[in-house]
């Protein structure tokens, strides 16, 4: 009799399935994507090191930084939570190196790129509260003592961004929230850029329920569902950009947001952009096209425009 440990349990395509000895497999990146060492880009002058936040738990990051014209120099900083379903992506990879680079080119700006860990092996809501974490590490920073030379000799902590698509725009919200919520001395969040997000449903999403075991699943959690949040009001920014892509199965839930962070009582601006004729993270596949260049400007727009 065949065993029944390779019996699969669970199938949550393109992201992964689980069998029944707990062992996870998962689908292949749809484009060809690997690890990219941290150092010198040649081709930006663009420098970037890794850096561990929490030795107890693994937490690490990806900092970039442009070139350096002089020691007095204070750029922003923006903090950046990848997409990935909250199972897959990484700071890491070619589409992060080549998204954060071009962002970099453009805007002249510090990147923190977030290596939170990933479910189902670390199950939600370790993502949210790694993702809280390097935000606060990065707040200890603001008196130049911080364990980070870059991030104490070049950060501005009054033009502080955070940024993330899918999943990652998932958790920016969430880590402004909080922020507002319990305060967080050090640094202030001027902006979010919010795109492509991933949110809940009219129906209750089984991955996120299987990843996320003290989830219901549907529309009566606040990370599904901002409007059930009583601290969305406090929200800690001044302004958020919402983008969304018109053929993106996930374009309804962005819309959705911006209405309701609109009507929520907090008291930022928010701002709508939707790309036609694109589908999700259109801008993360190939950011050589036409509209990832528009898309990139806006974005640069929003952080140097302030």
């Amino acid at each position: 009799m065949a065993s029944s440990t390779n019996e699969l349990t669970h199938d949550f395509p393109p992201f992964f399935k689980v069998f029944k000895d707990g062992h996870v497999e998962r689908y292949p990146f749809p484009i060809p994507n690997h690890q990219v060492p941290a150092g010198l880009d040649p081709n930006t002058g663009i420098q970037s090191k890794d850096v561990v936040i929490s030795p107890e738990t693994g937490l690490s990051a990806r900092i970039f930084i442009p070139k350096i014209n002089g020691p007095d120099q204070k750029l922003p900083l923006l903090i950046h939570y990848h997409g990935g379903g909250f199972c897959a992506g990484s700071p890491f990879d070619t589409a992060a190196q080549k998204y954060i680079t071009s962002l970099i080119s453009q805007a002249n700006m510090i990147v923190v790129a977030v290596d939170y860990r990933l479910a189902p092996e670390h199950p939600l809501p370790i993502a949210y509260d790694d993702s809280l974490a390097a935000l606060q590490w990065i707040a200890t920073h603001y008196i130049n003592r911080g364990p980070e030379p870059w991030l104490n000799e070049f950060a501005d902590f009054g033009r502080v961004f955070l940024a993330g698509e899918s999943a990652g725009a998932n958790i920016s919200h969430y880590v402004a929230v909080r922020a507002g919520a319990t305060g967080l001395a050090g640094l202030k969040i001027v902006g979010v850029l919010i795109v492509h997000p991933f949110f809940g449903g009219k129906e209750c999403d089984e991955m996120y329920k299987f990843m996320c075991p003290t989830s219901s699943g549907c529309d009566d959690d606040p990370r599904l569902n901002p409007a059930v949040d009583p601290d969305l009001s406090r929200l800690a920014c001044d302004k958020v950009l919402v983008c969304v892509a018109e053929k993106d199965w996930l374009k309804d839930r962005g819309v959705a947001y911006y209405e309701t962070l609109g009507k929520s009582g907090w008291g930022g601006s928010v701002e709508f952009f939707e790309t036609k004729g694109e589908d999700h993270c259109f801008h993360m596949m190939n950011s050589d096209n036409d509209n990832s260049k528009v898309l990139f400007k806006k974005f640069v727009d929003f952080i140097i425009g302030d």
